[in-house]
């Protein structure tokens, strides 16, 4: 099993989108709060249709409480467009867990520190623009670990 984890998500559509690859792919969605929003938000249930009832979602009150929980993954791998190294060097494992910052800001300072050795980033072609939408990030790192993983057939 994957998981994937959003540090203090932001819009709910990026969220509902993430909740619903997490349904589709078996992975567990880690939700480190506070949310820029209430989870029974309408955009966040739109976006998640009626794929939230299968979903493995664990909400945390916070950083500390994510990784103290038995439910957490073994290895956290921070995506990020401060880090160097490409995403697709990264050897994934079964457990793994891929961190998102949110939309708004990305993930702290501290975050980046604890996880140095563990960022990456999707290489794009114009660093002249920022970084892809938080879901569409997301995506692409949990088809490229599930791939290289073979969770999937």
């Amino acid at each position: 099993m994957l998981h994937l984890v959003l540090f203090q998500p932001e819009i709910p559509p990026n969220t509902g989108n993430i909740g619903r690859l997490c349904a589709l792919t078996r992975s567990r969605l880690h939700l480190v709060h506070p949310l820029g929003f209430t989870i029974t938000d309408r955009q966040l249930k739109r976006a998640g249709m009626d794929y939230w009832h299968r979903l493995d979602v664990h909400h945390h009150a916070d950083w500390a409480a994510f990784r103290a929980s038995a439910a957490g993954p073994r290895r956290l791998w921070l995506f990020t467009t401060k880090a160097e190294r490409s995403f697709w060097s990264a050897a994934f494992a079964d457990g793994d867990g891929l961190v998102f910052g949110n939309e708004g800001a990305g993930a702290p300072g501290w975050l980046h520190a604890e996880l140095h050795d563990w960022r990456v980033t999707i290489p794009h072609a114009d660093p002249e623009l920022r970084s892809l939408n938080l879901s569409t990030a997301a995506g692409i790192a949990c088809y490229e670990a599930i791939r290289q993983v073979g969770l999937l057939h």
